[in-house]
């Protein structure tokens, strides 16, 4: 969906997605571990890259994940190995493109450096730039980073940039193409279902002793217990440390002093809009509105180009400056409250603007600025605090390793219990879900003397030390203990078999035209555009169905069951809704294929070589 306030796009991360699917033929395990004597995991065409540089992908990958999903999401989880495949070939195909770029002589200039960097809300402080929060908001990463350093690397992936643009904007799809392919997207398919549930074929299924002994023998290894541990631990994070810090009244005003120059709110504005695709058009519209400035919102709905805005009668909400093309915001921020603009052209097209509020820049007071000045003196505060403390604590583990009351005394922490955690990752631990952490704790050190595992770092700026309390090795489990939840789980499995069956065996009687007995739901119309709530596993299979002849069915496998769907009408676009936008989406899919040959094209003709994994290294 076209939407003018987003003037940057997250081209960057589309790009590097698109260049790691390229690669997606390579092997998984020589991405598992990257180990040896040699600090080189791989090169690209003689150019090493090497395990620091990977170490800081992952790193940023994990950044990315814990900013999506919350500053306490276990990242350990999505370290696999098919992770570690996706982050190495996006680096490698970083190589091969920079190549390309520096052969081309794609630079970035201060002038756009500044713009982009100004537009990143996280460096923002009411609405404008502030060089103090993007100062602070680098250090904070981990590891920090210096400005030199954050602008070497932004101009280097804005470089990529301009190359990927230039390669994927090379695709000129016809018109005919676009329209066809933009028409199926809004295809309407009418579609009802019927499901065939697994749970109504329990009561037939019986399962004698014979059976459950044959699976158990066949398969002793589903019922091996793994070997595990019951630990204690404590946990010290600059989360925490912050948490206990105190800030004084004075030293909050004092703070709130030297922010004054960035406690302004910038001004703002409020417009509604109607774009289109010509000047005459415009003009036409703002003729109109003179006559009749009432039917602002109505010829909105009508005529906008911007489904985002059209639907809200053109409106687009409150922005300062930055948020728009310059062309918007030059005529925009010219206007008073309550007049409409003539044509204004920009990139997108023709836009007739209507300013409808006007917010004055405004210094935040004290105590509107209050709580963010204390969440940011606190987290400056317990940042130094742990970085003094970690060490002191790591000892403490160390040095007084039969008990973790010592350090949990010292540093005001409370000391916590698991259940049974297994040697194996991948368990619903929280933070203590780390490799280092479990390779610890299953140490012999750890295992026979009970002593403390080393202080390590869980997450950024997160440590914790543990000590087993009970361990219990490795064992089969026996039939007997085994035999409630095995007769239970073949149980469903033998219902999931009969249900697909009978589902396999219906959807053979509708294709002969007889009657399958089936209860069909209401029957809603369906496109790739707007699935009305169809699983996209289910939508796939509706709109790739040959409807040469109505009705037309389908069979689908689920894990619950079976369903078949029924597909008894088509529907095809109008002109309305074969809109700019969705050719531009044909057009821009097409512009991702073209990158992908691109890329494949220079991976093919590189000299690229992964370091395995020595077999002896092999766990």
């Amino acid at each position: 969906m076209f939407d003018l306030v987003q003037k940057y796009k997250r081209v960057m991360q589309v790009f590097l997605g698109l260049i790691a699917l390229t690669f997606a033929t390579w092997g998984i395990e020589s991405y598992t571990r990257f180990r040896g004597a040699a600090d080189t995991i791989a090169t690209v065409n003689g150019i090493e890259i090497s395990q620091r540089e990977f170490a800081d992908e992952l790193r940023r990958h994990q950044d990315r994940l814990r900013q999506e999903f919350g500053p306490t999401v276990d990242v350990q989880m999505f370290d696999t190995p098919e992770t570690r495949k996706m982050l190495l070939e996006s680096l490698i195909s970083q190589r091969l493109l920079s190549s390309v770029a520096a052969k081309a002589h794609l630079t970035v200039g201060d002038e756009q450096l500044r713009e982009v960097i100004g537009s990143v809300p996280a460096f923002q402080e009411g609405g404008q730039f502030s060089k103090p929060a993007y100062e602070n908001m680098l250090r904070s990463q981990n590891p920090p980073m210096s400005t030199a350093q954050y602008e070497a690397r932004l101009r280097h992936d804005l470089a990529l940039q301009q190359l990927a643009l230039a390669v994927g904007n090379a695709a000129i799809p016809s018109r005919t193409v676009t329209q066809r392919l933009s028409a199926l997207e809004a295809q309407r398919r009418e579609v009802s279902e019927a499901r065939i549930a697994a749970q109504q074929f329990l009561p037939q299924v019986k399962i004698d002793d014979a059976k459950l002994k044959e699976y158990y023998e066949a398969n002793l290894a589903e019922f091996r217990q793994p070997e595990r541990v019951r630990a204690e631990y404590v946990m010290l994070s600059a989360e925490m440390l912050a948490r206990q810090e105190q800030v004084s009244e004075a030293d909050l005003k004092a703070a709130y002093q030297e922010r004054l120059a960035q406690m302004t709110e910038a001004e703002q504005r409020r417009a509604s809009h109607i774009l289109v695709k010509t000047k005459d058009e415009a003009d036409k519209l703002a003729l109109e509105l003179k006559k009749s400035p009432g039917r602002f919102a109505e010829l909105a709905k009508k005529q906008s180009q911007d489904p985002g805005s059209a639907e809200k009668g053109g409106d687009l909400g409150w922005f300062g400056r930055g948020m728009m093309v310059k062309p918007f915001e030059e005529a925009a921020f010219g206007m008073k409250q309550g007049e409409t603009s003539g044509a204004v052209q920009s990139d997108f097209g023709f836009h007739v603007i209507r300013v409808t509020g006007v917010r004055a820049a405004k210094a935040r007071s004290f105590e509107e600025a209050r709580a963010g000045i204390e969440a940011d003196l606190r987290k400056a505060r317990a940042a130094r605090r742990f970085n003094e403390a970690a060490d002191a604590f790591g000892n403490l583990v160390y040095e007084q390793a039969d008990s973790l009351k010592p350090a949990a005394e010292r540093f005001k922490l409370a000391v916590q219990t698991t259940g049974w955690i297994a040697k194996t990752a991948q368990q619903e631990l929280g933070a203590l879900d780390n490799p280092k952490l479990l390779a610890a704790l299953f140490s012999p050190d750890a295992l026979q003397n009970k002593r403390n595992t080393d202080a390590i770092e869980v997450a950024p700026a997160t440590l914790v030390a543990a000590r087993v309390l009970e361990h219990q090795p490795a064992a089969q489990r026996s039939l007997e203990e085994v035999k409630k939840e095995l007769t239970e789980t073949l149980r469903q499995r033998e219902a999931l078999t009969l249900a697909q069956k009978d589902g396999m065996a219906r959807m053979d009687q509708l294709r002969k035209g007889e009657s399958a007995g089936l209860t069909w739901s209401s029957p809603r119309a369906v496109s790739r555009r707007d699935p009305k709530g169809l699983p996209p596993n289910l939508l796939r299979q509706v709109v790739a169905a040959d409807v040469a002849k109505l009705p037309a069915y389908v069979g689908v496998p689920l894990e619950t069951g079976y369903v078949v769907l029924r597909i008894s009408k088509v529907t095809e676009a109008g002109e309305s809704e074969r809109s700019p936008e969705a050719e531009q989406r044909v057009a821009n899919v097409l512009g991702g294929t073209q990158f992908q040959a691109y890329v494949a094209s220079l991976r093919a003709r590189a000299d690229i070589e992964v370091k395995p994994v020595k077999p002896e290294e092999k766990k």
